[in-house]
């Protein structure tokens, strides 16, 4: 009998202090980076929104 999973529930901490061994990223290069995220993850989430538009 297979088991279904209906629900999962992923919990990460983001604003962990950096390991010892990475360098932490310059305020004008994180923030570039921060706005292509964003860009991205926009640009994403409007597909999927058209795509149930379709359907």
């Amino acid at each position: 009998m297979p088991i279904e999973i209906k629900e999962l529930h992923i919990k990460i901490n983001v604003n962990e202090s950096p390991s010892s061994g990475a360098k932490p990223a310059s305020s004008s290069s994180s923030s570039s980076t921060e706005k292509d995220s964003v860009a991205e993850c926009v640009e994403q989430v409007m597909k999927i929104i058209e795509r149930k538009k379709e359907r």
